[in-house]
This record gives C-alpha cells, sequence and structure tokens, in this order.
C-alpha cells in the first residue's frame, strides 16, 4: 500500500513533540554558482543528525503496544539505525540493528549511545540477519524505506519546507532506498512542486530503475555516500516511477568537493550522502538556471577526516 499526502499530515503531528523544525538555510555563493535559488532543508540539525529520525519516530510510536514491545529491529548503515534506537528510547522498547561491518565509528557510536544493541554483518546479508531475528526472537521490523508510516514521516521534511519557502518550482533530496525522495513526492504532486533526486553514478540502481521502468537491485558497491548503497524499494519505487521522477548522478569526487564547499562556504557539516544534492546542482546546473530550488540535506553524520580526502 502507497502512503498518502494525508498519511504525511498525520505524521507531521504525531512525530511534532519528539523532532524538530530545522532551519531553512541559503547561500549567495551556492546561488550564483548553479544560477538558481537554493532553499537547503537542514536536516543535517535533526534528532539524530538526519531525517531518519522523522520516518523511524512516525513508524515506532504509531505501532500498536503489543508490537512495539516485542521489541524492534531493523538494517541500516547508520542513520535510520540511530533514529530507530532513538525512537525506541522514546517509547521505553527494546531495538537491536543490523549493520554492514564497514559502518562509520560514528554512526555505530551513536546508535549504542541510545541503547539499542548492535548486530554486525556483510553488506548484503542485512536483510538476511533480520528475517532470522525475527523468527527467532519475535521482533517488529522497522524497514529503513519501504514502509508506508516511514515514508510518512520522511515527507514532514518537504511539507515544513513548501510552508516556509513559497512558490518552490523544484524540491531535489537524495536517494538510496528511495523513503525520502518518496515521501517528498507525496508533498510536491499535492502542491505542484517536481521533485528530482541525487544518487551517487557508482551505486545507480535509482537512476536505472527510473529510466528503465523496473526496479534493479543494488549495485553492491561502496560509496563514500554510505547511506545511498541500499537498493531502491517497492513503495519508493511506485510512488516515484508513477510521478515520473528523475534521477541525477553524480560522482565520487564531486560529492567529496560538496562536502568541502558545504563546510567552507556555508559552514555546516554535511555528510556525503546529504551532499550528493550539492554535488547534483552543480553538475547540472543548466538545468536549473533561473529557477527556485528546494533543496533537501538529508544527514550531517560525517566522519571528518571526509573533509580531506580525494576520490
Amino acid at each position: 500500500m502507497n502512503p498518502s499526502f494525508s498519511d504525511v499530515v498525520e505524521a507531521a503531528q504525531r512525530i511534532a513533540p519528539h523532532v524538530h523544525r530545522t532551519p531553512v538555510l541559503t547561500s549567495q555563493y551556492v546561488d550564483e554558482e548553479v544560477g538558481a535559488e537554493v532553499f537547503f532543508k537542514a536536516e543535517n540539525f535533526q534528532k539524530v543528525g538526519a531525517f531518519k529520525a522523522r520516518g523511524a519516530t512516525n513508524a515506532v510510536l504509531a505501532l500498536t503496544d503489543e508490537r512495539a514491545d516485542a521489541g524492534i529491529v531493523t538494517h541500516s548503515s547508520g542513520n535510520h539505525g540511530q533514529a530507530v534506537a532513538y525512537a525506541a528510547a522514546i517509547r521505553g522498547v527494546p531495538a537491536t540493528i543490523v549493520m554492514p561491518d564497514h559502518a562509520p565509528d560514528v554512526k555505530i557510536d551513536a546508535v549504542r549511545g541510545y541503547g539499542a544493541s548492535v548486530v554486525f554483518v556483510p553488506q548484503p546479508e542485512r536483510e538476511a540477519a533480520v528475517a532470522e531475528l525475527i523468527t527467532e526472537r519475535g521482533y517488529t521490523l522497522v524497514h529503513p524505506f519501504d514502509d508506508p508510516m516511514v515514508i510518512a514521516g520522511q515527507g514532514t521534511a518537504t511539507l515544513e519546507l513548501v510552508d516556509e519557502v513559497p512558490d518552490l518550482d523544484m524540491v531535489i533530496a537524495p536517494i538510496g532506498g528511495g523513503g525520502l525522495l518518496s515521501g517528498a513526492t507525496l508533498v510536491g504532486d499535492r502542491m505542484g512542486v517536481r521533485t528530482v533526486g541525487a544518487e551517487p553514478e557508482i551505486v545507480d540502481d535509482a537512476f536505472r530503475s527510473m529510466r528503465d521502468g523496473v526496479r534493479h537491485p543494488a549495485t553492491g558497491e561502496i560509496s563514500v555516500g554510505d547511506g545511498l548503497l541500499t537498493g531502491i524499494g517497492e513503495i519508493a519505487f511506485r510512488v516515484l516511477h508513477g510521478a515520473a521522477v528523475e534521477i541525477l548522478t553524480v560522482s565520487e569526487a564531486e560529492i567529496l568537493d560538496a562536502v568541502r564547499l558545504h563546510a567552507e562556504r556555508m559552514k555546516i557539516i554535511v555528510e556525503p550522502s546529504g551532499a550528493t544534492v550539492l554535488a547534483a546542482l552543480l553538475r547540472y546546473r543548466d538545468r536549473f538556471d533561473g529557477q527556485r530550488i528546494g533543496a533537501i540535506i538529508s544527514g550531517g553524520n560525517l566522519r571528518l577526516d571526509l573533509l580531506t580526502a580525494t576520490a
């Protein structure tokens, strides 16, 4: 079942006491470089440092007592894991996060800091490990993106953005599993705002899925945008394909350049997954000329050594 715009509105009411209404930032330098007015929705200042707090909190708070008390499980490279751990702590129920064995230490430490247990497996084995835990222990799954309540929660970022910044022509957001972008599309369709996705070209399953009209699996490659490695989800694919959403791809070097630009020009810390948006705005600047663009910065959980890294 696809979520609806009304689900996003209900999610906004449900999660309001537990998440930040994040600021919208602008940069004259970026506007001049892109040739457009860009309004950055700064989810790097969100609870747990990422937009994932919205969807996880909505999904966990919407569970029945029986399902929540059974314990919650999910798989995540980091941000969704932190978000589920945070939401479970709000509700006072246990959470177990299955993480890839290459997950950054900063994200592992944050998950544990919210009181959740962590299980490490190779990237391709995450879903199988979650399924095994559900069978053995009766946990309730809060999927990182392929869940209507998660998508509705993620859509609240765009709901706030279009409320604060009128007359946007477009909203651009990163895409991995597609929860953030499909949530944005639910709002954009209602408000008459086009949505566009940004994705590392080394993990371009969403780009190929939109191009070919079939849902392609994850490439299995590793990008510096570690939050965007998963393949596009079934629900997100239906929403995005139905709305003919375009996906723009960017290189690893362009992502790292955008991370540094955010730090040097806007004085904010943005993780590589979130910096794909600025990378796309700069690479495809001719497509944005003269427009008013909402750009969702998905998170700020950055390994600081990446500020000096090269691709």
